[in-house]
């Protein structure tokens, strides 16, 4: 008798387990660095071959008006790790690279993603760039990773190779000699391939944020021969591009591997739009750093095996806050940080549940306000960096930000700068500066928009 209690036992225990992890998917986000709109198949990419993330979108959602909330590295992870505007605390800015600087970095008072999701009971990793403070209370293991495999800082070699400051690749808190790095993008997609592995059978958050195809521009032959017909810095960029398509394949067919695909919801997206003289941000103007439709648009698609309809293109505007918002709702604890959390959950907008727009307008500031722009339908407000005039666009036949409306519809553009100073109310102002003012300022002088 006492045997069969046990063995009785041993079954609910196993069935409650399964019933856990049942209702809580498994949440991947995988982040690209600097990769421009039109650097995916998905989007129209011809020279640059991107079959692996390709599939995830067609097998999933294509999200063509996918935003970030900020065109470059650091303020824009911190609001997707935030799940609100960066400009609500401070974090509008790079972060210095100093292990003494405690002011420097997403500030202790915002609850992070993984740190949440761990309230509903889930394994937690980051692997790749983290790029939101190096000092101690900024640790990803001091916000609610369980395991990290990366940088801290924005950009690394990708062979390992220590900074002159010390910097080093790190595991947890101890540093990775260079001897034991092949190349990070595999080096990256071999430790998510692991962290499946060894977390398959409980609810896991995996935030596989690559660094490429940021700088600087180093590639491995097995890449580089996959672009005979490129040269020079756009080839490497490609080769870039194709071992994070190498390693999105790799991650997908794990997950069918460990069976669990269809219980396991991945996003893909980039931090922000493709950098200068290397991306293609396809019909889009501007690039990283600014606020046109080039450095806040991006390739940005969804999959969830019998949960998100296959195959589709949802063109309403989203935002990079909404996968923070849908973890969330699907880890069943929205409720409990929903007053500090401005995305919205996804699924009722896609699967055509909820047949509204998931969103009225969406802002972006950048530096305090010398850069902003807002788009509300199919209008976009854009007060260019450094520049004086607001500008105004209809993205419905413009979408290239070619031809300024603001003369011709002076109340339009009245009325939606009405709206960004009564938003800008509610921010605070930047904590901390960083050089791309000046960044702005040479690209300016140099016709660079």
């Amino acid at each position: 008798m006492p045997r069969i209690r046990l063995l009785l036992a041993v079954f609910n225990l196993l069935f409650a387990a399964s019933l856990f992890a049942a209702n809580k998917p498994n949440v991947i986000i995988i982040l690209t660095d600097d990769q421009g709109y039109g650097d995916v198949g998905f989007n129209g990419s011809t020279d640059l071959k991107t079959p692996h993330i390709d599939r995830l979108a067609y097998d999933g959602v294509r999200f063509p008006a996918g935003y970030v909330t900020h065109p470059y590295c650091s303020p824009s992870r911190a609001a997707l790790m935030a799940g609100r505007m960066q400009q609500r605390f401070g974090h509008e800015h790079n972060p210095q690279n100093s292990f003494s600087d405690h002011t420097q970095g997403i500030p202790e008072s915002e609850i992070l993603l993984p740190a949440r999701l761990k309230t509903a009971g889930y394994a937690t990793s980051l692997i790749g760039k983290w790029h939101l403070g190096h000092a101690e209370p900024f640790h990803p293991l001091n916000r609610g990773f369980d395991e990290f495999f990366g940088m801290l800082s924005g950009a690394f070699n990708y062979y390992g190779t220590p900074k002159p400051d010390g910097e080093t690749i790190m595991r947890g808190r101890d540093s990775v000699p260079a001897k034991d790095i092949s190349y990070l993008t595999d080096d990256f997609t071999d430790a998510a391939v692991d962290f499946i592995q060894r977390h398959r059978q409980k609810p896991f958050f995996l935030y596989l944020a690559y660094n490429a195809p940021h700088a600087p521009d180093h590639a491995t032959a097995k890449y580089l021969d996959r672009f005979p017909a490129l040269t020079g810095k756009r080839k490497i960029y490609a080769a870039m591009v194709s071992a994070v398509d190498d390693g999105v394949g790799r991650v997908m067919a794990e997950l069918k591997a460990q069976g669990i695909d269809d219980h396991t919801l991945v996003f893909f997206l980039s931090d922000n739009g493709g950098r200068a003289s290397v991306a293609n941000n396809g019909p889009l103007r501007g690039l990283k750093g600014r606020t046109y439709e080039g450095g806040v648009r991006v390739p940005f698609a969804a999959r969830w095996p019998r949960h998100l309809p296959a195959g589709i293109e949802y063109t309403q505007p989203v935002s990079s806050l909404d996968i923070h918002a849908t973890a969330l709702a699907l880890a069943g604890v929205a409720a409990q940080f929903a007053d500090r959390t401005e995305g919205v959950n996804l699924i009722p907008f896609v699967d055509g549940t909820n047949p509204k727009a998931p969103h009225d307008i969406l802002h972006w500031r950048v530096g305090g306000g010398w850069d902003f722009a807002l788009r509300e339908g199919n209008y976009k407000l854009a007060k260019p960096g450094l520049q004086p005039r607001v500008e105004l666009y209809d993205l419905s036949t413009d979408l290239g930000e070619q031809h300024d409306l603001a003369d011709e519809l002076p109340d339009v553009k009245n009325r939606l700068l009405e709206k960004h100073i009564e938003w800008d109310a509610a921010n605070v102002p930047p904590l901390w500066l960083d050089p791309h003012v000046e960044n702005i300022r040479q690209e300016n002088a140099a016709g660079v928009m």
